[in-house]
């Protein structure tokens, strides 16, 4: 396969963070009120759910820091029902560059590609600037370009953002491979004329089979 950049998803593809029941579990811990795994996952089911209603939705998160950092403080905040301050609590740590984890060959993947002259990109629907993650971990260096919904102007699967994270690699679709973890957001490269690889969600500290770039790319060892 003749590809000669790599576009990557951030979340769930190059970095993990806990699930939310588990950081909700520990937040509380912190603050001195423990609650069961049932009562943590329920909050984080009321709180996923109350993302993804239309009316929410509508806000259109990923295309405004300021829509997104207001949003997700109210979603947080169902969980001051438990606990005041529970949701702040929630809110930094989902957005603690520390806390989300590269898998465990993300690293050495970017690295390898890098080394190679095979430039990076990373295309991720978010309304937070997700540099601070790699900065955090020392990867910022593997990476040619960020091409960010809330400062793209466009949401995955939309083809403009695939084609504005090309474009940043100065590269045609044809010669970029796209590899996430999202079937309906990610495939939308397809559409855009480029190469998907999707790799399954997994937990921190594992690894989700991102090397894989490295045979396709004819980087492998």
């Amino acid at each position: 396969m003749d590809v000669r950049g790599v576009l990557f998803d951030f979340g769930n593809t190059l970095f993990a963070h806990a699930p939310l029941a588990t950081t909700i579990s520990e937040c509380a811990r912190r603050l001195g009120v423990p609650m069961s795994d049932e009562q943590a996952t329920d909050l984080a089911d009321r709180i996923d759910a109350a993302a993804m209603t239309p009316d929410e939705l509508a806000y259109v998160r990923d295309l405004d820091a300021a829509v997104w950092g207001r949003r997700w403080k109210v979603l947080y905040a169902i969980a001051d029902e438990w606990v005041a301050l529970l949701g702040d609590a929630i809110n930094t740590d989902m957005h603690d560059p520390l806390a989300w984890v590269p898998y465990t060959r993300s690293g050495e993947t970017l690295r390898r590609l890098r080394e190679s002259g095979v430039p990076v990109g990373i295309v991720s629907n978010t309304g937070w600037d997700v540099r601070a993650v790699f900065a955090a971990h020392s990867m910022s260096d593997f990476v040619t370009s960020f091409t960010l919904s809330y400062e793209a102007g466009a949401v995955k699967p939309d083809n403009k953002i695939f084609r504005a994270a090309c474009d940043s690699l100065c590269l045609e679709p044809s010669e970029v491979l796209m590899v996430g973890d999202d079937p309906r957001a990610d495939s939308g490269a397809v559409l855009s004329g480029i190469r998907t690889l999707l790799l399954p969600a997994q937990p921190p500290h594992t690894d989700n089979g991102i090397a894989t770039v490295l045979d396709i790319v004819g980087r492998g060892a």
